[in-house]
């Protein structure tokens, strides 16, 4: 058996069975199609040529002191580890392996970062840069206020339709990872937001009536995660050009404000639409520097 067709299976299998999302796929893709490359430069042979016995410790062990070699960083590492892994779980599954080649194989040690966020001020400032007099200004407030509101994920963001949403109900549906649904809590000042859009700017936007994208781009089709990033990216700079974020810092900034007020690290977890409670436990890191800053800057005796 070729290692080129397993991968494909293995891809399709992702795709009808796991609902997994194209970026996902695609993202397995590389991953996988490099360590062919891999093995071919090494070995000197037709891609279409490599087998299964290829895919063992000794060679992806080989594989990751490439990468280290290369330059890449141990996260990017461990995320094509991973990848290879999910490919020989998925072949074992189907008994096409006996056995799983690279279940004794350490994962690259990472670094310990902790995530970005921004402070409550930075916030209002980013929240308050659109232009609301406009119909991509209502649209772009409505986008910041969710994503800050929710901490949805940006996929999740842009997968919204109008059924997902309310203006009497203080709650969004939203598909997560999986194409899970979960409700999520939405505050005042969203859905606030979010009916100005809807009613003013996204009618403006709309060119198709059957459309069902809650957010549109200028051509009145469903927005993309692209397209987000584009536009957060257009009011940091406007905001301050000292602020490096992405638009999955405002999922940090939704996890770290809860938690720095008291909210339950479960219910937290819940709300991101995390499997693991370990996830959700990165966080805990933030908050407990704010609690260091507020006893340094409050304790007579510090």
């Amino acid at each position: 058996m070729m290692l080129t067709d397993q991968i494909f299976y293995f891809l399709d299998y992702l795709y009808i069975e796991k609902n997994a999302s194209p970026l996902t796929i695609q993202n397995y893709k590389i991953d996988l199609e490099q360590f062919i490359d891999f093995i071919s430069e090494k070995y000197e042979i037709e891609k279409n040529e490599i087998g299964l016995d290829f895919l063992n410790h000794k060679e992806v062990r080989d594989y990751l002191i490439y990468l280290k070699e290369k330059g890449l960083k141990p996260s990017s590492s461990a995320r094509k580890l991973a990848s290879l892994r999910s490919l020989v779980r998925y072949l074992c599954r189907e008994n096409i392996l006996d056995d799983n080649p690279l279940a004794a194989l350490s994962t690259p040690k990472q670094d310990k970062r902790l995530p970005k966020f921004l402070y409550p001020s930075e916030v209002e400032a980013l929240i308050n840069a659109p232009d609301v007099n406009t119909p991509f200004g209502q649209r772009d407030k409505a986008i910041l206020e969710t994503l800050y509101a929710s901490g949805i994920r940006v996929g999740e963001l842009v997968s919204l339709n109008i059924k997902d949403f309310s203006l009497h109900d203080d709650f969004i549906k939203v598909r997560g990872k999986g194409d899970k649904e979960r409700l999520v809590p939405l505050g005042s000042k969203a859905r606030e937001a979010l009916g100005i859009y809807i009613e003013k700017g996204r009618n403006e936007l709309l060119k198709e009536s059957c459309e069902e994208a809650i957010f549109l781009n200028r051509f009145g089709s469903r927005l993309s995660d692209r397209g987000v990033r584009g536009i957060i990216d257009k009011y940091i700079s406007e905001v301050s050009c000292n602020l490096k974020i992405s638009p999955h810092t405002l999922r940090h900034t939704f996890a770290t404000h809860l938690l720095n007020n008291g909210a339950d690290l479960r219910s937290v977890q819940e709300m991101l639409g995390h499997v693991k409670l370990s996830t959700t436990q990165i966080y805990t890191h933030l908050t407990r520097e704010n609690i260091k800053a507020v006893y340094e800057n409050t304790h007579p005796r510090r």
